[in-house]
C-alpha cells in the first residue's frame, strides 16, 4: 500500500473517530433533556389520614309530639381520603370512614334519656379547586354529595330504632402543607346537610320524626402524593 492511500485511510479514521465522539457527546447532552419532563411528573393520585371530628347539630323532632328535640353524641375516628388530580388545579375527593352516635330525647322529652344509637358509614365524594399559587402551602375549596348509611341501629328507651339512609350536601375548605415532593400535613373542615327520617317504638306507640344531624366533619392529618 502506498503511502497517499495510507494517509487517506489514517484521515479517514481520525474523521470518523471525531464523528462518533461528537455523537455521543451530543447524546450525553440531550439525555437530561428528554427525562426531565418525566422527572418533574407527578402522579395524579394522593391518600390522606387524619383524626377527625364528627361534631353534630343537635337538633331533631318527634312529629306529633310538641317541644320534643333531639341531641347526639360526638366522636373521633380515623378517616382515609383519596384523591385524584385531574389538573394541578381540579380534583375528586373521597373519604371513607365510620362512626356512631349515641341519641338522647331532649325538650319535652327528656324524661326518655337515651333513645338508642346507631353506627354511621358516611362516604363523601367532593369536586375541588386547589391554588398553586403559595408555593409549599396548597389550600383549597370543594363541594359535593354525601350518601350517608345508618346500620347496627340499637334501641335504649325506644324500640325497634330504624334510621332512614340519606343523601347530604357536603361543602369544604382546607389546606395541605408540603414538607416535600411526597409528604405534607393536612387541616380539612366540613359541613354536610343531613336530616334523616326515623321511625321507633315508644312504650308501645310507633312514632316517627327527623334528626336533623348537619354535622360538622373537621379533621387533621398526613398526606401523601404519589
Amino acid at each position: 500500500m502506498n503511502t497517499i492511500s495510507t494517509r487517506r485511510i489514517s484521515a479517514l479514521a481520525a474523521a470518523t473517530a471525531l464523528l462518533l465522539t461528537g455523537q455521543v457527546a451530543y447524546a450525553a447532552d440531550m439525555t437530561p433533556l428528554a427525562d426531565a419532563p418525566f422527572a418533574a411528573a407527578q402522579s395524579p393520585w394522593q391518600v390522606r389520614l387524619r383524626a377527625l371530628g364528627v361534631i353534630s347539630n343537635n337538633e331533631g323532632e318527634v312529629d306529633g309530639i310538641a317541644g320534643s328535640d333531639l341531641s347526639y353524641s360526638d366522636t373521633v375516628i380515623p378517616e382515609l381520603d383519596i384523591t385524584y388530580y385531574f389538573t394541578d388545579n381540579i380534583a375528586a375527593e373521597l373519604i371513607l370512614g365510620t362512626t356512631y352516635a349515641n341519641v338522647w330525647g331532649e325538650g319535652s322529652i327528656t324524661g326518655l334519656g337515651k333513645i338508642g344509637r346507631t353506627w354511621i358509614l358516611p362516604p363523601t365524594l367532593t369536586l375541588q379547586y386547589h391554588f398553586t399559587d403559595f408555593g409549599a402551602f396548597k389550600p383549597y375549596v370543594g363541594a359535593g354529595l354525601n350518601y350517608t348509611i345508618f346500620y347496627n341501629e340499637e334501641g335504649a328507651n325506644a324500640d325497634d330504632l330504624d334510621i332512614d339512609n340519606a343523601f347530604g350536601v357536603a361543602v369544604q375548605a382546607g389546606f395541605d402543607y408540603m414538607i416535600d415532593q411526597h409528604w405534607g400535613v393536612n387541616f380539612d373542615v366540613k359541613k354536610i346537610f343531613l336530616e334523616p327520617d326515623f321511625t321507633a317504638t315508644v312504650g308501645g306507640a310507633d312514632v316517627d320524626g327527623k334528626a336533623k344531624l348537619d354535622p360538622w366533619l373537621i379533621g387533621a392529618g398526613v398526606t401523601y402524593r404519589f
